[in-house]
């Protein structure tokens, strides 16, 4: 995904779910663009964007919460 205007003033924020050590595994989120969901590494922030839209970012929140995703 190019970034867009509206990726450069997105507002990112780690995952609770995010280990915390440094060069760990971290995942951002960015809200408020309107219509998708990015995600990115936090340890590579100008690197690849996934966007995912509303409906399959809470399917695979829900999926999180209830365990049904596989572990490593």
């Amino acid at each position: 995904m190019r970034a867009t205007p509206e990726l450069n003033s997105a507002r990112w924020r780690k995952s609770s779910y995010s280990n915390g050590e440094p060069g760990g595994a971290c995942v951002e989120v960015a809200g408020g663009v309107p219509g998708i969901v990015p995600v990115r590494d936090s340890k590579d922030p100008h690197g690849p964007v996934l966007a995912f839209t509303p409906t399959e970012w809470n399917a695979f929140l829900s999926a999180v919460r209830k365990g049904e995703l596989p572990t490593a």
